[in-house]
């Protein structure tokens, strides 16, 4: 089998840009970062789940769980903008379930897109999981 590296790996399958996200009923629309990770992720043959439901009594989910690991990955949008995640309610209720996760054993990586984008977060998400520095 014949590997490729990621840049080669982008390049062939590259996001495709310009068009709106759109709802559709009853799902969640992933974000340009969840769509990027999960391409890195298949990239470098890291197993994944996205959407992992990790609390058996709250309705929390994990943007990613790396299989056969307690790793958690999120993927932190509107960090900027001022969205969810940066307002007073959103930024504790994000608390509540990161430390939610900490308790029941799990190692939480947090990412905003750039990261994604740029490379660290997959390159983080690797050293962690294969056991490099």
């Amino acid at each position: 089998m014949t590997s490729i590296s990621l840049a080669e790996y982008r390049a062939k399958f590259p996001i495709k840009k310009g068009k709106k996200r759109r709802s559709v009923k009853g799902q969640r629309v992933q974000s340009v970062g969840e769509v990027t990770l999960a391409r890195d992720l298949r990239a470098l043959k890291i197993n994944f789940e996205q959407e992992y439901k990790f609390h058996a009594e709250r309705k929390w989910r994990a943007d990613f769980l790396i299989t056969g690991t307690k790793i958690l990955v999120e993927v932190e949008g509107g960090i900027w903008s001022g969205g969810r995640h940066t307002r007073g309610k959103g930024y504790l209720g994000d608390m509540e379930k990161y430390n939610a996760a900490a308790i029941l054993g799990f190692k939480v990586l947090r990412f905003d897109t750039q990261q994604v984008k740029s490379g660290l977060a997959i390159k983080q998400i690797e050293n962690l999981v294969r056991g490099g520095l």
